[in-house]
């Protein structure tokens, strides 16, 4: 494809690959960034669009991939006390709340150091057991048992502490 065919073009792609970015629940800059990476990709292989039967969805799949990697590599965002505790809490929930929240805090820094990685890669990170076996160079059932025992003992901790 020569440079003007592209240039006709490159608007419409660029249009799609920013309405799949936005609809994928990125927010206007980051749809705007994924735009402008799909586009340069794009035009890195101009000499190759013609085989595809549609660029239009060459860009769509472009911007969604691009996007996922995005947002595996932002770092989880930590919520802070005030986006968790709403207006309508008394001063005692939350302070309960705090309490509640310095005991689990603690009793996850007592896991033993795999159960706690595991953890924090499955229920922060979002990893699938595939992904944190491959990662740490273990068995996916291996995964599954170390995150069942993290799980039970964390379960049985908050049973004797709340005398269930």
């Amino acid at each position: 494809m020569d440079k003007t065919a592209f240039e006709q073009q490159a608007r419409t792609w660029r249009e799609k690959a920013l309405s799949v970015s936005m609809s994928c629940g990125a927010g206007r800059d980051e749809a705007e960034d994924i735009a402008q990476d799909v586009m340069l990709r794009l035009w890195q292989m101009h000499d190759e669009l013609e085989r595809y039967d549609s660029i239009e969805a060459l860009a769509a799949l472009m911007a969604r991939h691009l996007l996922i990697n995005h947002q595996r590599r932002r770092k989880p965002e930590a919520l802070s006390e005030t986006k968790i505790v709403s207006i309508t809490t008394s001063p005692h929930e939350q302070l309960e709340m705090k309490e509640d929240d310095h005991w689990l805090t603690k009793r996850l820094e007592q896991l033993p150091t795999t159960q706690r990685t595991l953890l924090y890669m499955r229920q922060v990170e979002r990893r699938t057991h595939e992904e944190i076996a491959l990662l740490l160079g273990i068995e996916t059932t291996s995964v599954s048992t170390l995150l069942a025992r993290a799980r039970r003992t964390l379960l049985e901790d908050i049973k004797r502490r709340n005398n269930l």
